[in-house]
């Protein structure tokens, strides 16, 4: 009986042992499970020499101040390379860089779709109630300015660009007039926002506002009682094993601790793709849903169409995403994408599967003709789609 004790004591042990291990090797395993996937050129059946002639044009300026470029296909990495030049952080001159996989960069109005995710992901946890839910809910201590058509304001307004706010972002961010521009020396962004007349009937016209993404930012820290970086790295960027970002604040203008939710985070250029690749999938990161798909789905969904500036026919904004019908090599497509000032983009074509980021150091220079979308047409979708065939 005394043996038959013992033996069973042992079996017990061992099986705890056992248990233990097991969840000391899944921690382990926990940081591989952040990288992002890869392929080569050979599997895909691209050419490498041909995408080397890309990578020397680059380098030799005919694509100027070019950063960096990755492109995912299928849903993995296969081309990325980084660059040499200029560079800036958030207005301010840092000189030449040269620029790797584990360097930090502006990634100016990018950060308007990394906040719109956080919204989505607030939403899902309870702390918003959906965006339907009124704008003024959030701001109680503001009761007086929630007067006329700015009582019916939702957050689907702020996340579409569709406030309806007397706002100009037209001329140059250097310029006085530019609304942005002023949001950002005031003493109370959000409050500034707010306080501007109203030009159109909200939820009728598209009008580019960076001050929308602001007060969607703040809704995110006064619904979740958290502060604005803290949300994102704990509910967005840890879980992408994103653990190095910088958040620029408009201390610099103003004094204020605010961070500058429309165009100021700095993160490398992979975990700008981990962030695309996010959305590819369709919110899921190696088996866990980060972002809801319903989520994804009604952000690259077009909530309003405008004339667009560059092409006949209209664009369209999603939940802080734009969108485009796009024609390139014989294949139609619908392009989406997050954009930042300079040449920082995602562009996402989920009909070809293929994701393309960019960062550039051509902050305010609108006049650029072979910017990145230029590189992305002229040269990396004939390649990539004329393979394909």
């Amino acid at each position: 009986m005394r043996s038959l004790i013992w033996s069973i004591l042992l079996f017990i042990l061992v099986v705890a042992c056992k248990g233990n291990k097991s969840e000391q090797v899944k921690t382990a395993f926990d940081s591989t499970e952040t990288k992002i996937p890869t392929t080569t050129f050979s599997e895909l059946g691209i050419d490498s020499m041909l995408l080397n002639k890309v990578t020397t044009k680059i380098e030799k300026q005919e694509y100027p101040n070019i950063h960096s470029v990755l492109i995912a296909k299928n849903g993995k990495l296969f081309y990325e390379h980084y660059f040499k030049g200029e560079d800036q952080i958030w207005g301010r001159d840092i000189g030449n860089v040269q620029f790797t996989d584990t360097t930090l960069h502006d990634i100016r109005s990018v950060t308007k779709s990394i906040v719109s995710a956080c919204i989505g992901i607030a939403i899902e946890k309870g702390y918003i109630k959906s965006v339907n839910q009124k704008i003024s809910d959030f701001f109680p201590e503001m009761e007086g300015t929630f007067i006329g058509d700015k009582s019916n304001w939702t957050i689907q307004n702020f996340l579409t660009m569709t406030t309806g706010l007397s706002w100009n972002e037209d001329v140059p961010y250097n310029n006085p007039e530019n609304n942005e521009t002023i949001m950002s020396s005031s003493e109370n962004p959000v409050e500034y926002v707010l306080t501007q007349p109203l030009a159109t009937k909200p939820g009728t016209k598209f009008n580019y506002n960076g001050g929308a993404t602001q007060v969607l930012a703040e809704i995110i820290v006064m619904a979740s009682k958290t502060p604005l970086d803290r949300f994102v790295k704990e509910h967005l960027f840890e879980p992408l094993g994103i653990d190095k970002f910088e958040w620029t604040k408009y201390s610099a203008w103003n004094g204020s601790d605010t961070f500058a939710a429309a165009s100021g985070l700095r993160l490398t250029s992979q975990d700008l793709l981990k962030f695309g690749l996010l959305y590819r999938n369709n919110g899921n990161w190696n088996g866990k849903q980060i972002i809801p798909s319903q989520w994804v789905e009604e952000s690259f969904s077009e909530k309003i169409e405008f004339p667009s500036k560059v092409a006949n026919g209209n664009d369209a904004y999603g939940y802080q995403f734009w969108m485009w019908p796009e024609y390139i090599s014989n294949n139609e497509f619908k392009m989406i994408a997050a954009i930042g000032n300079g040449g920082q983009n995602i562009y996402f074509d989920l009909k070809n599967d293929i994701i393309v980021v960019t960062t550039a150091g051509n902050y305010n220079n609108w006049d650029i003709k072979n910017d990145p979308y230029a590189l992305l047409r002229n040269e990396i979708y004939p390649l990539i789609l004329n393979d394909e065939k």
